[in-house]
């Protein structure tokens, strides 16, 4: 190799991005996302929806019988599992409504307009719906409720029960911390250089969302529905669970609409859109600061 040729080969750079990188990377994406045609958009978000709930059946199985563990453990193992379903949404491809809280900061730059920034949520919330909820459905079908003798399907009834109990407040309250960790995950992949930093970037924040019992919109808009599922369709099971305890008197369509998905909806908005996408777009992109290379660092 001669030394014109060592002269022109480009240099590979391999460091994360540093923070006013994600920033631009970070704005340029929400741009994308915005401007997405609706069919791709859609699909991509009903994708998303059924990525989660991957993700909520893995750490739902993980759950059962985990109360012979140590509180913590079994929490953190639950919290491991659930990772699966952002690694999908990133690494494959989809678009997930908590994610997208982050299209606030091209918003803020005035690079996406209100109703764009509107569409965009609600044709991916509705998305995110319809994943779930077929994914609950296929689930009910294959009868994995049952494996364990019964013990997943106890598990999840629990998880629904519990979700549904939560006081307005309580609920926007968990919504809010849920997805500061969220949005934080899929910030930090934007500092990435190859699929192995994403899948570490993910893995702390949402294990951490998921062991704390914070609340996230489209997990449980499989949560809630697949126990609902078991409760109306197989009443003899739902009897059994309530026999060892499980008290279904709270789990409604009601209760998961108004009591749990609109309180969390409103919470996860506040913790994406306000405390980390504003809070980014004020540090880093507002058009009247004055940026210095130590305002990368």
């Amino acid at each position: 190799m001669n030394s014109s040729t060592v002269q022109n080969t480009p240099e590979i750079n391999i460091d994360a991005l540093l923070p006013q990188e994600m920033a631009a990377k970070a704005e340029t994406i929400g741009v994308r996302k915005a401007g997405l045609a609706f069919w791709p958009l859609f699909a991509l978000s009903i994708l998303a929806g059924a990525f989660i709930a991957l993700g909520a059946l893995f750490s739902t199985t993980v759950a059962a019988g985990s109360a012979a563990l140590p509180y913590g453990v079994a929490r953190m193992l639950i919290g491991l599992s659930f990772s699966l379903g952002l690694i999908l949404v990133v690494v494959g491809g989809a678009e997930l409504f908590t994610g997208n809280n982050l299209i606030i900061m091209a918003w803020a730059n005035r690079k996406v307009s209100t109703r764009a920034l509107l569409r965009n949520w609600g044709i991916v919330y509705l998305g995110n719906l319809a994943g779930s909820l077929g994914t609950a459905v296929l689930v009910f079908l294959g009868k994995q409720y049952t494996l364990g003798g019964g013990a997943v399907g106890e598990a999840a009834l629990k998880i629904a029960v519990g979700k549904v109990q939560l006081g307005f407040v309580q609920a926007v309250a968990l919504g809010i911390l849920c997805n500061v960790l969220v949005c934080l995950a899929v910030w930090l992949t934007y500092s990435a250089r190859s699929t192995t930093d994403k899948i570490l970037a993910i893995i702390f924040p949402i294990s951490a969302f998921v062991a704390a019992s914070f609340e996230h919109s489209v997990a449980n808009m499989y949560f809630i529905p697949y126990a609902l599922l078991i409760q109306i369709f197989d009443p003899a099971f739902a009897a059994n669970a309530a026999a060892a305890g499980v008290n279904l008197t709270n789990l409604t369509i009601g209760n998961f609409l108004l009591v749990n998905l609109l309180p969390v909806t409103l919470g996860n908005l506040i913790g994406g859109a306000v405390l980390v996408a504003a809070m980014y777009w004020f540090i880093y992109l507002r058009p009247t600061r004055y940026r210095t290379p130590q305002n990368a660092k």
